[in-house]
């Protein structure tokens, strides 16, 4: 994803990586990602602002959450397992900023995302997902492909140039939508809504502009259209895009309990209400949930119902109908699995009793008892025809969508479905505007209304003319255009009917839903003369076997002809039992007749509905046509045996003819009870069937629950494989790198375990013992070595495993070259021996300036102990000053030791003023190859003065050059005091004869006043 960044751009945008992070262990991604994309990447804190062009990475085991436009960790709150911080991160994100969110779902198993992807996609934002044909987990990319809200289906490496451009158009050139659309960009917008008809059968030109002219502007930037009229054409070529506008406008917000207080209210006022009057077992509570979306609202309603009948132990039936002119979203709550993130909306009580979850599983399923209360339908409020007789309908949050002129003609046909005093919810944002007498209030805050039972509306449109919507399909035409209807069995039948009530209507399009068996769905007329109840079970009454005599047979074969050539039947003259005597009747059979959209009567090619006419017959002395007199007759008389039947006696022959047709006739009875009983058979196979169909959709469900826990497990393994490749890798390079270290080192080693078997050597070793890369395995034992005069390696190497006390030997090899040899125990960092380290280290250069430093240490000590037998102190120092050499007489001169003094600068051990003003002129005077002598107060150890005499002498490498200087230093102390001596008995010889020649008293005393001396005036006086 971050390779495909276009060099030099910076999108100025953030991005937060969330990322299915085993809990216990640190993660490396950050260190990943660095190598890949230029932009700052940090590991998140608690609390981190978010700044564009920085890549924020979740911290393991914590959710992420942004809130005000900074990124928060918390606690899971869920166990290991149940986790989804993608949908934690998302819905946050979605809730935060809104239609600037952005969402992007990459590889990886289960459905985590799926949810936060809704949640995005209901505040406009925007979802990429990786093709799932490029994921090597396709899992969490398929579950958002099948929701049909991605908008960019792509592989990582071109999701960002195609990022960077959708947020170029969407953000930095955002039309504003209060701006009224010029008419040129309304007409295209007009021709968007044709395009949406056409596709998907329904018209969005009168729903809230606001809404869709956003909708419609977000898929242009999705698709980098610049203006509408090119959009159009674009949709015009695309399809795809057709559906997918389709599927962003219908992006509905739901979830389990939304709006508490309003459920709070159902739980304890409305259903109960709704039971007051209906206590009997064949009771039924009829609720219709209007745009339920993915059914977390249609659920929880049937919840709060299951636990009043369970708590009042009511015996009614309810029955609730859940519709959605969203397909994909209908399959969803038909399958009523959710993730586990509904946990913050239905308590722990209700999950546990109508959800059921297995350990590892990352979805909650709804319980069967729940389940089997809902009817899922798609169904288009606007144009389809309405439930009846509902005791509750909830349509929230979808009339804010909705126009001002469709709010008006809804709240009709709401007011149409419901029971006398039966109870309307509407969203919180949403009202039933003018339409006070046909409501009551209940609860303004929670927008709860109550039918008027004394309000009727009387002049009603119907559904194809309240709504003009054009149907685009045959099938369509007879629900949404069917506003006249042709009348047929009695006076006018030709006529057409200027209005249709609603439940002529409704029954139309229950009659396209049942199967065409013979079932009546509709009579006219007095039919008990023709027809009669049939005895045993009531059930669907069935025109074959409500006939009469006479006229079942011919009923059953005009139907069945019908059925095959789509063309009408006819029977006339039949003779049909009635009350005691019998009645000719004549029987028209023929296929139900449907109205065009301009009104003209078509006929379908193949319907599944048939009108059956049957009137007494006005031509009573014709002889009877019917099928059995005009084909059965004359084809069984063709076949009759002619010895049976005697060619010169016409009674004879009508006889035999009747007694035959008799015999036919018992036959035939006979076979339609055997296919009646086969009916019975086949329906009780059928009936066995569905049970096991239920049985396989159980077990198709634990197969989805252990696939859903084997999924999650795969996600953490997978989690936990990847990191562990990174370190496979990372240790890989480190193994390298060490094998090229000691290699380049040319320290040979070998490595033996706890039977002192060869794991590894470096090549240096061959040159001391004969190893090859087929002796990995071998003891050391077995192996010959190059060295002299030892043969204990084997010994030392176990004694060192048992002792763990290392072992340093030098040892020498056959072509002269000495080393060290060092064995030392094997340790793990959890400090296990697992056998021992033997290396070389080669010293054949040390020896040898060892055995030249004790060749020339005779002479050295020789050199010594002349230097110490001068007498003087002698100190050599580098042009640095620092002291290399300190004899024995500094030591006594100076008071310090030498091992205290080498290595020190000459100026901190032996200080003197003079001498660092002379420095510059002894170093001149050295460089030259000359001496330099001179006097100097030093300084002794104890800190006291006393004079010395220096002298420096340079020295001198090959080339001439001075490398050092060596000081001769010797204590004139005594020297110095004599001359002091010497020169006061002068200076107190002279003053002796200038006190004695002085006529002044002159006295010497001490400090204490002791007289030591006086002059002869002094005695005088």
């Amino acid at each position: 994803f971050f390779s495909g960044m276009p060099p030099g751009v910076q999108p100025g945008m953030a991005f937060v990586l969330v990322q299915h992070l085993a809990p216990d262990h640190s993660s490396i991604l950050a260190e990943l990602v660095r190598r890949f994309t230029t932009l700052t990447v940090l590991q998140v804190e608690d609390g981190m602002p978010v700044e564009p062009n920085h890549v924020y990475i979740i911290t393991p085991n914590h959710d992420l959450a942004f809130f005000n436009g900074k990124l928060h960790l918390l606690e899971p709150a869920e166990p290991h397992g149940h986790r989804l911080p993608i949908d934690y991160f998302f819905r946050s994100l979605a809730q935060d900023q809104r239609d600037r969110a952005i969402g992007i779902v990459l590889s990886g198993t289960g459905s985590d995302g799926t949810q936060g992807v809704r949640a995005i996609k209901a505040e406009s934002g925007m979802v990429m997902v990786q093709s799932a044909e490029s994921a090597e987990f396709d899992g969490m990319p398929r579950s958002v492909i099948e929701t049909g809200l991605a908008d960019y289906e792509l592989e990582p490496a071109a999701m960002l140039p195609q990022l960077i451009a959708y947020a170029s158009q969407e953000f930095n050139q955002r039309r504003d939508l209060d701006v009224r659309i010029e008419p040129k960009s309304e007409a295209a917008m007009k021709k968007i809504f044709v395009l949406v008809r056409s596709k998907t059968g329904h018209d969005f030109s009168l729903y809230k502009p606001s809404t869709i002219y956003r909708r419609i502007e977000r898929r242009m930037a999705v698709q980098h259209i610049e203006t509408v009229q090119d959009y159009v054409k674009y949709c015009q070529e695309s399809p795809v895009e057709v559906e997918a506008l389709f599927r962003d406008m219908l992006i509905g917000v739901t979830s389990f309990f939304r709006d508490p207080d309003v459920f709070e209210i159902l739980e304890k006022q409305i259903i109960p209400q709704l039971f007051k009057n209906k206590s009997a077992a064949t009771d039924l509570v009829r609720v219709w949930i209007s745009g339920c979306s993915t059914g977390e609202e249609a659920y929880s309603i049937a919840i709060l119902i299951r636990e009043y009948l369970e708590s009042s132990r009511s015996e009614c039936s309810v029955q609730i109908y859940a519709t959605d002119i969203d397909s994909r979203a209908i399959a969803t709550a038909r399958a009523g699995a959710y993730p586990v993130s509904i946990a913050s909306d239905v308590n722990s009580e209700r999950l546990s009793r109508f959800f059921t979850i297995n350990p590892g599983e990352n979805v909650y399923r709804i319980n069967k008892n729940i389940r089997e209360m809902l009817v899922f339908s798609e169904h288009n409020v606007i144009k389809d025809p309405p439930f009846s007789k509902i005791d509750l309908i909830s349509c929230r949050n979808l009339l804010i969508y909705f126009g001002t002129e469709l709010q008006k003609k809804l709240m009709p046909l709401f007011h149409f479905a419901l029971m006398p005093n039966g109870v309307l919810l509407l969203g919180t944002s949403e009202g039933i505007g003018d339409f006070g007498s046909f409501f009551k209030v209940l609860d303004r805050k929670a927008k709860l209304y109550q039918r008027q039972g004394g309000v009727l509306i009387t002049q009603r449109k119907p559904l194809g003319l309240a709504f003009p919507f054009t149907a685009l399909s045959t099938e369509s035409n007879i629900d949404s255009s069917y506003s006249k209807l042709r009348i047929s069995g009695a006076k006018g039948a030709n006529e057409l009917a200027s209005k249709i009530p609603l439940r002529d209507i409704l029954e139309k399009s229950l009659m396209k839903l049942v199967a065409p068996q013979g079932d009546i769905l509709y009579l006219h007329g007095r039919t008990g003369m023709f027809l009669e109840l049939a005895a045993g079970e009531s059930g669907v009454n069935n025109i074959l076997r409500m006939a009469r005599e006479g006229l079942q047979q011919e009923l059953t074969m005009a139907l069945s002809r019908v059925v095959v050539s789509q063309e009408p039947a006819t029977a006339n003259g039949l003779l049909v039992r009635t009350n005691g005597h019998y009645t000719r009747v004549d029987v028209t059979v023929s296929p139900v007749a449907a109205l065009s959209a301009t009104g003209a009567t078509t006929e379908l090619k193949s319907t599944s509905l048939y009108i059956v006419t049957i009137k007494e017959s006005t031509e009573t002395e014709k002889p009877t046509t019917s099928l059995l007199t005009t084909e059965i007759l004359p084809a069984i008389a063709n076949t009759l045996d002619s010895t049976l039947m005697p060619s010169g006696d016409p009674e004879a022959r009508i006889s035999a003819l009747l007694e035959e047709l008799h015999a036919r006739d018992e036959y035939l009875q006979s076979a339609r009870e055997e296919l009646e009983s086969s009916n019975e058979e086949l329906k009780s196979s059928n009936e066995e069937m569905q049970s096991v169909n239920e049985e396989m959709q159980s077990t198709n469900e634990e197969l989805e629950t252990s696939k859903e826990e084997l999924q999650s497990v795969n996600e953490e393994l997978a989690t936990v494989n990847m990191e562990l490749q990174t370190k496979v890798n990372d240790l890989s390079r480190l193994n390298n790198d060490m094998n090229n270290l000691l290699s380049g080192t040319g320290i040979a080693t070998v490595f033996v375990d706890h039977q002192l078997r060869i794991l590894r050597f470096t090549p240096a070793t061959c040159a001391i013992i004969n190893l090859i890369l087929s002796d990995v395995g071998r003891p050391v034992a077995h192996t010959v070595t190059n060295l002299v005069g030892y043969d204990r390696l084997v010994q030392d190497a176990q004694g060192v495993l048992d002792s763990l006390v290392a072992k340093v030997v030098e040892v020498q090899t056959k072509d002269g070259k000495w080393y060290t040899m060092r064995i030392q125990p094997y340790r793990t960092i959890d400090n296990v021996i697992e056998g021992a380290v033997i290396n070389f280290t080669e010293i054949t250069s040390l020896k040898r300036i060892q055995s030249e430093l004790e060749s020339d240490k005779a002479n050295l000590q020789f050199k010594s102990t002349l230097l110490n037998a001068i007498g003087e102190a002698v100190i050599a120092t580098d042009l640095q000053g620092t002291i290399l050499y300190w004899n024995e007489a500094a030591e006594r001169i100076y008071g310090w030791k030498s091992f205290e003094v080498i290595g020190k600068n000459v100026l901190d051990v032996t200080p003197d003023d003079d001498s660092k003003l002379h420095a510059s002129e002894i170093m001149s005077v050295l460089k030259k190859g000359n001496s330099w002598s001179g006097e100097f107060l030093a300084r002794h150890r104890d800190g006291h003065r006393f004079p010395v005499k220096v002298t420096n002498t340079s020295i001198l490498d090959d080339q001439g050059n001075l490398t050092g200087i060596i000081g001769v230093s010797s204590d004139i102390t005594l020297r110095k005091n004599a001359e002091d001596s010497l020169r006061r008995s002068n200076e107190l010889a002279r003053l002796a004869v200038v006190v004695r020649d002085s006529r002044d008293a002159i006295t010497v005393q001490e400090l204490d006043g002791r007289i030591i001396a006086w002059n002869p005036a002094a005695v005088k006086m």
